[in-house]
C-alpha cells in the first residue's frame, strides 16, 4: 500500500492563497492599464467649458447631482446676494468639484452704472465668495457679457480674468434640453459654453450634454488664462478650457440639501 503524506492545513491555506495572488494580480493591473487608457481616449480631443451663471438658485441640489451622476465638472459664477442668501449651496458646489467664479452681486449692466458703482459690484462678491470658500475667487463674468474698458480696469484692480463665452446655450431664452445639448455639440476645444443654474431645462439636459462631449471625445476642463485672442462680439477676451489639475468629480462628495 502506497502511504501519502498529508500537508499541514495552514501550509494548505498559504499556498491557495499565493496561487490566489498570483493569478488576480495580472488582472487587477491589466484593470487599472484600461481604466487608465479609458480616461486618456475619453479626452483625447482635449477640454471644454461648461458654465453655469446667476446661482446659486433653489434648485441648484438637483443641477449638483446631475452633473456628478455624470461626471462632469463646471465653473458656477455665482451673484454675491444669491450666495449670501444660500452660503451653504455655495459650499456644496466646491464639495461636488466645482470650481467657483465671481458675477457681481446684483447682475446689472456694468458698463450702464457707472464707477464706483460697479466696481463695489465685483468686490463685494469676491469678499462674500472668499468669506464663504476661504478661497479667493480668480474668474469673473460680466452680467449679459457686457464689457468696457473700465469694467476691464476694475477686473485688474481685483486680478480677476474675464470669462466670456464662445457658445451660447441660450437656456435663459426658453431653450429645450435638446436646444441646449445641441449647443453643446457646437463647442470646439478650448471653448466655452454659457449655461444657468436655475433652467429646468438645463438640469434635464446634463444626461445628454455628458453623451455628446463623451462622442466627440472631449472632456470637461478648468478655465485659464490665454495670451489668445478668443473673438466675442465686437471684442476678445483670453480664457479656454484647460486640463484640470486634478481630480475627477468621483473623487468629491456632496450634501444635496432640500
Amino acid at each position: 500500500m502506497i502511504h501519502t503524506r498529508r500537508l499541514p492545513a495552514t501550509l494548505v491555506v498559504v499556498a491557495a492563497t499565493v496561487l490566489a495572488l498570483l493569478v488576480t494580480a495580472p488582472a487587477g493591473a491589466s484593470a487599472k492599464r484600461s481604466a487608465a487608457d479609458h480616461a486618456r481616449n475619453s479626452c483625447r480631443n482635449g477640454y471644454v467649458g461648461l458654465t453655469f451663471d446667476d446661482g446659486p438658485s433653489a434648485t441648484l441640489p438637483q443641477l449638483l447631482a446631475a452633473l456628478q451622476a455624470n461626471d462632469l465638472r463646471a465653473t458656477m459664477f455665482n451673484q454675491g446676494n444669491n450666495a449670501l442668501a444660500r452660503p451653504d449651496y455655495v459650499r456644496d458646489e466646491l464639495r461636488a468639484g466645482m470650481w467657483v467664479g465671481n458675477h457681481t452681486f446684483t447682475h446689472p449692466h456694468l458698463p450702464q452704472i457707472g464707477e464706483p458703482q460697479a466696481f463695489e459690484e465685483i468686490a463685494s462678491t469676491q469678499w462674500v465668495l472668499t468669506d464663504i470658500t476661504h478661497r479667493v475667487p480668480t474668474l469673473f463674468r460680466p452680467p449679459y457679457g457686457e464689457t468696457s474698458d473700465q469694467v476691464r480696469a476694475d477686473e485688474q484692480r481685483l486680478r480677476l480674468l474675464e470669462v466670456l463665452w464662445t457658445v451660447d446655450s441660450r437656456d435663459w431664452a426658453g431653450a429645450s434640453p435638446d436646444q441646449i445639448v445641441a449647443a453643446v455639440a457646437r463647442l470646439q476645444p478650448g471653448g466655452i459654453i454659457l449655461m444657468h443654474d436655475w433652467p429646468p431645462a438645463t438640469i434635464q439636459a446634463i444626461p445628454g450634454i455628458a453623451q455628446v462631449l463623451a462622442d466627440k471625445q472631449l472632456c470637461p476642463g478648468r478655465i485659464a488664462y490665454t495670451p489668445q485672442d478668443i473673438p466675442y462680439g465686437s471684442t476678445t477676451f483670453h480664457a479656454v478650457a484647460v486640463k484640470p489639475a486634478s481630480g475627477r468629480v468621483g473623487q468629491y462628495s456632496f450634501l444635496i440639501r432640500k
